[in-house]
């Protein structure tokens, strides 16, 4: 098998594949600013440097050629490399900074020129603490700076479009943003402007970068030069906590890191997934932090005389009981939702069937045109596959407006359907309608039992996305009935382990009150004498895999070892096992 020789050590391999990744991939650190896996390499930001040779063979014999010592003959390049665009080869031998003095020079002198008329922004960079030439200048770079002229000065604060400002004089020239533009997301918007140390990124005279995918460029910009116009200036990366997440603003389910502090989530990133999204991410799907924040549904109201008003959740409970128990079987639509995880759907239709209702009906949020073939799908709702395989009824609009008019009581879970057009006020009218519901709207304001409970940010729960891959959220925000010392699915960050309720940065405001559906649902059934017993999403995922033939094998040990599990393309519906 072919060996390649870096630092003094042989590793094989098969294939092929470029030097700075290999090293990368082997866990090894070379320094570099430009290069990025999965676009093009131009090479031009010259940092990732390293010394390259071959071990010298005899054409005649093909036999290592040995010096006076006793070792292997190496043929270095003349000049050092660019490990980004070098291809590995049988016998190549490779020095890095780890062990080559001239490598280490070069990488220091790389970075003393790109830092001439770089600006010590990092107090105020919205990249430090996570900004690649910040770290490797500490790691790599020298001490201080030669230079004592005037740096060059560029312009600032330009919004290039809605979501994306530029400080130009940050910008190092890596190009990886005008390579996205141009190799991802195809919109080449965004071109280098002027030459030497005067350039930088921009868009053509009179156009905005309204990319749906701009925000991208911001997460691998290397420097800070691009910012985001709604997460500038709001923190810092170490005061966050960083929860992985998957994106619940379309079907593709794209994988995320929700960004939180004092409970509120200021930032949606993406984080690496192959199978499903890449290194991308739409703008939409950043976003969803307002659903996780803003007009969040807090605490039960109930609606008396004509007008909602805040109830308690021992009186949600007995009221919800009271209503199942008052109406027919017959009279009763449980209408659940692609919106809603596969736990919360499942413990909805297992309530339905210990009372003997008829299963949940839903339908899909489908809007046609809307998806690109990329990150964006018609496909609205992150859970379509998921409810299809519970064995739900899927309802065109006509057909759910029929079920919804023979009923008397219907309990609706986290799908805004009066929002989106699918029924209207009158449709409701003399029903009774319980919402289960993460946000206020048009739809929640019509019912006559409003039961808050959390979303994806707030709970462990799973998602069947468009290609049939079931992947799951962590929880990243507290309720008032969490806590993150107690919930070992929560993880703890700086502010978390070391604030108190009397620091500024730290109020008990932004939790809000609600909770899971399957809390509720199983306070609710053992109040009726129910044997109901289920207290999270994993111990539900575990039912449901033993369960039904089209989720076995499903865990989420599982899906957090392989970024998620794909399903059966040829399973359909729930089947019991």
């Amino acid at each position: 098998m072919p060996q390649v020789i870096i630092d003094g050590q042989a590793y094989e391999f098969e294939g092929q594949h470029k030097l700075l990744q290999f090293i990368q991939d082997l866990g090894k650190e070379v320094p570099f600013f430009c290069y990025h896996p999965s676009m093009s390499i131009p090479a031009n930001c010259r940092q990732c440097m390293v010394k390259v040779g071959m071990y010298v063979k005899s054409r005649e014999t093909g036999e290592y050629e040995i010096d006076d010592n006793g070792n292997k003959v190496i043929r270095w390049f003349p000049k050092l490399q660019t490990s980004c665009n070098v291809d590995v080869a049988d016998d190549m031998v490779v020095h890095t900074q780890e062990t080559d003095e001239e490598v280490r020079r070069a990488q220091k002198d790389n970075l003393e020129f790109i830092l001439i008329n770089h600006p010590l922004d990092c107090p105020i960079c919205d990249q430090a603490g996570e900004c690649p030439l910040q770290i490797q200048t500490y790691k790599y770079g020298p001490e201080g700076s030669r230079f004592e002229v005037k740096k060059v000065h560029k312009p600032k604060r330009v919004q290039l479009g809605p979501r994306v400002v530029l400080d130009a004089e940050r910008c190092i020239n890596c190009t990886r943003c005008t390579r996205f533009t141009e190799e991802i997301s195809k919109t080449h918007q965004l071109t280098i402007t002027s030459r030497g140390d005067k350039n930088y990124p921009i868009t053509a005279p009179g156009r905005e970068f309204d990319d749906p995918y701009s925000l991208n460029t911001v997460d691998i910009c290397p420097v800070g030069a691009l910012t985001s116009a709604d997460f500038r200036f709001k923190a810092r990366v170490w005061e966050m906590n960083q929860t992985p997440s998957i994106d619940i603003t379309n079907g593709k389910g794209c994988n995320i890191d929700l960004w939180t502090r004092d409970n509120l989530v200021l930032r949606i990133t993406p984080r690496f997934n192959e199978e499903v999204n890449d290194h991308w991410m739409p703008d939409e799907g950043r976003e969803a932090y307002r659903i996780f924040n803003e007009n969040r549904a807090s605490k039960p109201k109930q609606k008396l005389d004509g007008e909602q008003i805040l109830s308690s959740w021992n009186n949600a409970i007995a009221t919800f009981n009271e209503q199942i128990e008052a109406h027919d079987k017959k009279d009763i639509l449980f209408v659940g939702s692609p919106h809603a995880s596969v736990e919360e759907n499942y413990v909805l239709s297992k309530f339905a069937n210990l009372v003997g209702l008829n299963p949940p009906v839903f339908t899909t949020h489908i809007e046609k045109g809307k998806g690109d073939g990329f990150l964006i799908t018609d496909d609205l709702a992150p859970n379509t596959n998921g409810s299809r395989m519970l064995g739900f009824n899927e309802l065109d609009e006509k057909a759910l407006k029929n079920k919804v008019k023979n009923a008397k009581l219907v309990v609706l879970l986290s799908d805004h359907l009066v929002d989106r057009g699918v029924l209207n006020a009158d449709d409701l009218d003399g029903k009774y309608l319980i919402n289960f519901a993460t946000n206020n709207s048009e739809t929640t304001k019509l019912a006559d039992l409003v039961i808050p409970i959390t979303t994806a940010a707030e709970h462990a729960a799973s998602y069947v996305n468009v290609d049939r891959r079931i992947q799951r959220t962590l929880p990243a925000k507290e309720t008032r009935y969490t806590n993150r010392r107690l919930d070992l699915e929560m993880s703890e960050g700086r502010l978390d382990r070391y604030g108190t309720n009397f620091d500024n940065w730290v109020t008990e405001d932004n939790k809000v009150d609600c909770l899971p559906l399957w809390r509720f649902i199983t306070e609710a059934a053992n109040n009726s004498g129910l044997d109901l017993a289920l207290t999270s999403g994993r111990e539900i995922m575990e039912e449901i895999s033993g369960n039904l033939a089209s989720f076995e094998g499903v865990s989420y040990e599982i899906m957090d070892e392989q970024g998620g599990i794909q399903l059966s393309p040829d399973t359909k519906t729930a089947k019991t096992k």
